[in-house]
């Protein structure tokens, strides 16, 4: 994906919301701007926190740690204050369950510590850090600033917007809220193969290489370095795949609450669209760069949607 591409999709997805608001709807009511306020200054200690402690110990991994538990926080807030209807119950009970999910997966790699400051980075963000564009330190902070804490921080409460919307919704909880929760729970099971796989591959290729053995020499599949079994063989990125898919269903919520076929909600999904388009891209660039046999399976194999293509 082009990032020119990718910076296009973002300013069209900014533009959106607000054009969406203003002439589609719905209007935020003052339990709604109370709410969201609420909200903001939540996410306000989160920025705050991330880019402080960010800088102060060069682990720039404090957002991811906070990634699957905001949310969680948020939709909660946001059923409370609304009196707990069932629809928005059910929206915070799958989101604890996605963000239960996350949170395990990224603590089995070392990211959580008693001392919260610390806990294994995400590799991508030394690498990141190690690039030309990003020297002398300032120009990094500037990013860690404004990328990193500021714009995921926000992304992040985004993507809760559709059940912010539904406080205002009064249609009752219906087949249709039904189906959506089966479709987002099955996306989030999905997402939990897929990141299974992924570990029991990378921990029996590291746990040979520990022992001294080459990548090379490592039994197949092993031997390529990346994982093309499972739910990998038909799709680069299943866990990339689902996390959209999961908050795209978050979204249809609001279609069964009654709101509308589009609202300005859809903002969170759109922009979380365009953000694993330049994660995946940037992971792609990296394992291709390792792994000889990357550009072949980047061939064969769809990066999103499962499926396999024959060129």
């Amino acid at each position: 994906m082009n990032v020119k591409l990718i910076g296009s999709l973002l300013a069209v997805s900014l533009i959106a919301c607000p054009l969406l608001y203003i002439f589609v709807g719905p209007a935020l009511s003052p339990l709604q701007i109370e709410t969201l306020k609420l909200l903001a200054i939540i996410t306000l200690c989160s920025v705050i926190f991330c880019f402080a402690v960010g800088e102060i110990t060069s682990n720039n991994s404090q957002m991811d740690k906070l990634w699957s538990l905001l949310p969680i926080a948020y939709t909660w807030v946001i059923a409370f204050k609304a009196g707990l209807p069932l629809r928005l119950v059910v929206m915070a009970c799958l989101v604890t369950l996605w963000g239960a999910r996350l949170t395990f997966n990224f603590a089995r790699k070392g990211a959580y510590k008693l001392r919260f400051w610390e806990g294994e980075e995400d590799y991508r963000w030394k690498v990141l850090r190690a690039k030309k564009e990003f020297q002398p330190h300032w120009k990094w902070m500037v990013f860690n600033l404004f990328f990193i804490s500021l714009y995921q921080n926000v992304l992040v409460l985004l993507t809760t917007f559709p059940a912010l919307v539904l406080m205002g919704s009064e249609k009752p909880f219906g087949w249709l809220d039904a189906v959506v929760a089966g479709l987002m729970l099955g996306f989030i099971v999905y997402e939990t193969v897929a990141d299974e796989q992924q570990w029991r591959f990378q921990t029996a290729k590291w746990k040979l290489i520990g022992e001294g053995r080459k990548l090379e020499d490592l039994p197949a599949p092993l031997d390529k370095g990346f994982n093309t079994t499972g739910l990998w063989s038909v799709s680069r990125h299943p866990n990339y795949f689902a996390e959209q898919a999961v908050w795209c269903c978050f979204y249809l919520f609001t279609i069964a609450g009654g709101i509308g076929i589009i609202n300005w909600s859809m903002i969170g999904a759109l922009l979380l669209i365009v953000l694993f388009l330049g994660s995946s891209t940037f992971a792609e660039e990296i394992s291709a760069g390792k792994y000889p046999e990357y550009a072949q399976y980047c061939k064969r194999v769809n990066r999103f949607f499962p499926g396999k293509r024959y060129n």
